[in-house]
This record gives C-alpha cells, sequence and structure tokens, in this order.
C-alpha cells in the first residue's frame, strides 16, 4: 500500500470515525474463513459495517479527531483488529458480539475496546455494561412515562373519588 493510499484510507476512517458515535474495535483473531463470513453475515442482518483495518491506520484516524483516545493505543489497537460501526445504537455491536461467542465460542471473538458517545470501553469484560446500555429512544420513553405517571395517578384519583362521593351522597340520601 503506498502513502497516497494510506492517507486516503486514513481520511475515509476519521471521517467514519467522526460521523459514526458508536464503534467497536475486536479481535477476530484465530477464526477460520467460515466463522469471518458467519460474523459478516451477522454483521450485515444486523446493520453494523465490520472492517479489518491495521493498527496504525486506526491510531493515525483517531489522532485526527478531538477527542483523546490515547488509552486505546495501550491495549485495544493490539494484535489483530477489526472495527464495527453502528450509526444508530450502541448496544446493537455488543448484542451481536456476545450472540456470535454464545454460537461460536468464547475464545472466537474479543471486544478489545469501544466508544459508545465518546466514552471509552476498554477489554473485554465492559461486554455485559455495553449491553446493557438503553438507547437514546429506550430513555427517552422512560422519561416521557415518569413525566406522564403523576398526571394519570391525579386523574385517576379524581376519577376514582368521584365515584366514591357520589355512592356516598346516594348512602346519605336512602338513610332519610
Amino acid at each position: 500500500m503506498t502513502r497516497e493510499e494510506k492517507a486516503v484510507v486514513i481520511d475515509e476512517l476519521s471521517q467514519k470515525f467522526a460521523d459514526t458515535p458508536y464503534f467497536y474495535i475486536t479481535s477476530a483473531s484465530g477464526m477460520s474463513v467460515d466463522e469471518v463470513n458467519q460474523l459478516r453475515r451477522l454483521c450485515f442482518e444486523r446493520g453494523v459495517e465490520y472492517r479489518v483495518i491495521k493498527n496504525t491506520l486506526i491510531k493515525k484516524a483517531l489522532e485526527t479527531l478531538t477527542t483523546d483516545y490515547t488509552p486505546f493505543e495501550e491495549s485495544v489497537l493490539r494484535g489483530f483488529s477489526g472495527v464495527m460501526f453502528h450509526p444508530e445504537s450502541g448496544k446493537v455491536p455488543a448484542q451481536l458480539i456476545k450472540d456470535f461467542r454464545k454460537k461460536s465460542g468464547k475464545d472466537k471473538l474479543k471486544l478489545k475496546g469501544a466508544s459508545v458517545d465518546l466514552s471509552l470501553f476498554i477489554g473485554a469484560d465492559q461486554l455485559e455494561i455495553l449491553v446493557s446500555l438503553k438507547s437514546k429512544q429506550e430513555l427517552l420513553g422512560e422519561v416521557i412515562g415518569l413525566l406522564q405517571s403523576p398526571a394519570k395517578n391525579v386523574i385517576s384519583a379524581l376519577q376514582s373519588g368521584g365515584n366514591k362521593l357520589a355512592g356516598i351522597i346516594k348512602t346519605l340520601s336512602e338513610k332519610e
């Protein structure tokens, strides 16, 4: 690969990192061709872009960004690296890795690091945390539900109180 080709790849990659708030760096070393094809098929089905890229190119692309990705240099950008991009959710690639590992074996696909909304997660032990993350839509739904619940409680109390009051008045009127 010539310097010009590397420069083009670095520019393209830095643009991809800047535009995509959710990316995962994985290690797929030791996988057979069939397993890699299964991984790519699963990525395609779930809308995840998966690319194998040299660590030096990833490092140079990350250096062009305003966010500090230097913690990735120590442990994440070592060995064989594949990058997963998802434009809408930080949870989808994590769930994909978990499902693939369950199906193919725990040693096949390893999470090395992830960037979710500019927060860094380093190490395979972070996978469960990433799977449990909620998307923006889920969080908005919860907030809206919390905001609506007091109003619903007041309305239901008024409606049930009206029935009780009518029952009390009816009982008092029947006594006389």
